[in-house]
């Protein structure tokens, strides 16, 4: 059997194809695109470069609401009900979908499998999941969390007794997870992708007295989202770029620059410190992503402020959403 892993970014589309003969896939080829503007392009692109024929696909979704907790296969129901939920996450999980749909047409005998960034979370803690907002308020609105799938992979490369672990997945979208075991404990994004750790474009916690004060300077839902979702963060404080490699070489000469930098850091040192107070302490420290694996100035700026916290391991790993994906496609197969 072939499995075809596919990953919707907001800038690329990532591929992977593995091969499952009774056991564990095994990686046959992938690679990552650049994002098409229409899902059967992108999708013809990709097939184009499988080899052999596809007998499933896996796709990740960012976003699964309050009621998917576990990967599911595809649907015209479980779609509808999707579809709903494009309000909330109006960056990744129109292209997604439009992608679920594409697959069903170019490979309409191939089951499809949604597997869902929020539903590693939904094992959180009740708790953690509550917003203090009046409970006659719309049940969706709740925290969800993020980067469920990579977390996911992290969790089953920790020991059993991994004790109280951060996973600090850092990339041009950034989130922290707190586990104890291996099991998620809380994490930094809320109810949509924008929460938390500032990112390449995306501004991560704001009072929402700032909301309230762009609304009365004539903002509107429209140019809010534009704002928050692509001209803030790394990129809004540095006025150039929300690329972290192309500012840390800038950040020497250019001042915006380097404030950008510095407020990531301060960020990210600070939310670590949350995270530690959540699990009473910290045992390990897992680095991934883009920037986490690859950034070694940023891992070792925010570990120097973590000395006080005292002894813990660190590691770098890199993480395998898509070996995921793969995983949840056979499982949901039977």
């Amino acid at each position: 059997m072939n499995v075809l892993a596919v990953n919707g970014g907001s800038s690329s589309l990532k591929f992977s194809v593995f091969r499952v003969d009774g056991g564990e896939p095994v990686f046959v080829n992938g690679d990552a695109l650049d994002v098409e503007r229409d899902a059967d392009t992108a999708l013809a692109r990709v097939l184009a470069r499988i080899e052999g024929p596809v007998d499933a696909v896996g796709h990740r979704l960012v976003f699964g609401g309050p009621h998917y907790d576990a990967p599911v296969r595809a649907s015209d129901a479980v779609l509808r009900d999707l579809e709903q939920l494009v309000a909330i996450e109006p960056l990744h999980l129109p292209a997604e979908l439009d992608l679920v749909y594409a697959a069903m047409r170019a490979l309409p005998h191939a089951p499809n499998v949604l597997c869902f960034d929020t539903a590693f979370h939904r094992r959180a803690p009740a708790i953690a999941h509550r917003l203090p907002l009046p409970g006659d308020l719309d049940p969706m609105l709740q925290r969800y969390g993020f980067h469920g799938l990579s977390y996911e992979y992290i969790a089953s490369k920790l020991p059993p007794d991994a004790g109280r672990t951060i996973v600090a997945h850092l990339g041009s979208g950034a989130s922290l997870c707190a586990m104890r075991n291996g099991e998620p404990i809380d994490t930094t994004m809320g109810f949509t992708a924008l929460g938390g750790l500032m990112m390449g474009t995306r501004p991560g916690d704001l009072d929402p007295g700032v909301v309230l004060r762009l609304l009365a300077d004539g903002y509107d839902a429209v140019a809010l989202n534009e704002l928050f979702y692509h001209r803030s963060g790394l990129l809004g404080v540095s006025g150039t770029t929300g690329d972290m490699r192309t500012l840390m070489a800038a950040a020497q000469h250019d001042a915006a620059a380097r404030e950008a930098v510095d407020l990531f850091v301060y960020q990210l040192v600070k939310m670590l410190g949350s995270m530690i107070a959540v699990l009473g302490g910290l045992d390990t420290l897992v680095f991934t992503g883009g920037i986490g694996e690859h950034a070694e100035a940023i891992r070792e700026r925010a570990l120097a402020q973590l000395a006080y916290t005292g002894a813990f391991t660190t590691a770098v790993i890199a993480t395998d959403e898509n070996l995921m994906i793969a995983r949840h496609t056979l499982a949901q197969l039977g």
